[in-house]
């Protein structure tokens, strides 16, 4: 399909800037781009790309002021990546139309309904007393346990596994892979081996959450480990029993999350990083990438190292490292002076 410039400026409450006519089938990044594709400006650092894209229109910041004759259409818009972002999901719910109905072979516990839009898999295994929203989709191979709960327009990926008693809410995304509700890591040390702790409670996701492949989100000893509405956890994560995460926040591949922990809500995770138990993070958090969280984080703090510290006094530390190995030739130099 084929959009003119016009038509996307009225889509996304843009201005046009050159060829109004211009028109794209394609999305392409600044650097990458083509005849017939829309890419965008965001990040200052490819300011330069502008100028020599093939990209048939870019989409800029409406106060973008161009040093150089700028070949491509312009459509000035507030925020050209999440305008991206937004134009990404119409491209994406037009090229991916989920299927409905049900599949065969797959085993619905008698008594199970299916609503209105729902899509239940080959060899998927749907559980007494499953209760399932309005268009679910829960594709091949995917497991729900007993009494789980699945809410509307929720999308559950091949290979998922949802154990008993767990509730995900509505608009959720679930990619391949993902474990919800399998036992939390309880043990207790009895005459030099480990007997089992029975882990008798659920896992409670809200309302729009994604989580990315492989991921897993245990069920807690008792009551719920729970993920708040809106929080994207990527591929690869690890959060233990009794857990709490906060709405919106973000959390990048490899985080693990030990037991009883509570991060806050809108914190920013980057990727490898690692939270003690019994700790409680708060609110608007960022941590940098592969740091270490041993203790409480109070609300509105950027997070770097191991362990973790504040960023800036990490930057200073890192920059005095750097200058250890000369720092050590002078001391030594010094030392055998005073011999």
């Amino acid at each position: 399909m084929q959009f003119s410039a016009n038509q996307i400026a009225a889509l996304v409450n843009g201005v046009v800037e050159g060829d109004g006519n211009a028109t794209v089938s394609t999305i392409a990044k600044i650097e990458e781009g083509v005849p017939g594709a829309i890419s965008f400006l965001a990040n200052p650092k490819y300011t330069h790309y502008i100028y020599t894209t093939g990209s048939s229109i870019v989409l800029v910041n409406r106060d973008f002021i161009p040093e150089q004759p700028v070949s491509a259409t312009l459509i000035r818009v507030d925020d050209p990546y999440a305008t991206v972002a937004h134009l990404l999901e119409m491209v994406s719910a037009m090229m991916n139309q989920h299927p409905e109905g049900v599949e065969s072979p797959s085993f619905i516990s008698e008594g199970v309904e299916i609503p209105e839009g729902a899509y239940i898999g080959a060899f998927a295994y749907i559980g007494k007393n499953v209760k399932l929203g309005k268009n679910v989709k829960i594709y091949p191979q995917a497991y729900i346990g007993a009494n789980v709960e699945i809410g509307d327009d929720t999308v559950i990926y091949p290979g998922v596994k949802i154990y008993h008693n767990c509730k995900i809410g509505s608009r959720c995304t679930l990619h391949a892979g993902v474990v919800i509700g399998g036992d939390g890591f309880g043990f207790a040390p009895v005459h030099g081996h480990y007997n089992k702790i029975p882990q008798i409670g659920n896992v409670v996701l809200e309302d729009d959450v994604e989580i990315g492949a492989n991921t897993t989100v245990d069920r807690a000893t008792m009551g719920s480990t729970v993920i708040r509405r809106g929080v994207k956890l990527d591929n690869l994560i690890q959060v233990a029993h009794n857990c709490e995460i906060g709405h919106d926040t973000v959390m990048a591949a490899q985080a693990g999350v030990a037991g009883s922990t509570k991060i806050g809500a809108n914190c920013m995770v980057g990727g490898q990083v690692g939270f003690a138990g019994h700790i409680t993070v708060g609110d608007h958090v960022n941590i940098g990438a592969q740091s270490g969280i041993p203790r409480d984080i109070p609300s509105g703090k950027v997070m770097m190292g191991y362990p973790a510290t504040d960023a800036r006094d990490f930057a200073r530390q890192a920059s005095a490292i750097k200058n250890l190995p000369e720092l050590y030739k002078r001391v030594n130099k010094l030392e055998k002076q005073k011999q």
